[in-house]
């Protein structure tokens, strides 16, 4: 069971990773997301963005190695997607770029909770 914790935080890892690119450039960001940054304080910020996506994706990867760290990564991870997931859905009205981040949060936030369940009875035998 536990190399199936490991692959589905890699999995999850793996999603985290996807918008590093991001932090070349608008071009990239604009390929990513599907949106127009012609303010360069949304550039900072959505760059920025992905230079964070990126240390949490390398986090859950090197914790699915890690079975002291596995409980903390799937938290963050959790924390990650959901927001992301209501956000989008509080705000609508997103675009088809968007809407693919969202079904990738949806099977990350599986993936975690999938995850979860297995960490927690394979280590506390609850």
């Amino acid at each position: 069971m536990e190399k199936v914790v490991t692959g589905l935080l890699v999995l999850v890892g793996i999603i985290h990773l996807l918008p590093v690119s991001g932090v070349l450039g608008v071009g990239r960001l604009a390929a990513l997301y599907g949106v127009s940054l012609n303010d360069p304080n949304l550039e900072i910020l959505m760059r920025h963005r992905a230079v964070l996506f990126g240390l949490l994706g390398l986090f859950l990867i090197y914790a699915a190695f890690q079975p002291s760290l596995q409980l903390l990564a799937i938290v963050a991870g959790f924390v990650s997607v959901l927001t992301f997931i209501a956000i989008a859905w509080s705000v609508g009205g997103y675009n088809e770029s968007v809407r693919k981040v969202v079904i990738a949060d949806i099977i990350a936030v599986i993936a975690l909770l999938a995850a979860g369940v297995i960490h927690v009875v394979s280590r506390y035998h609850v």
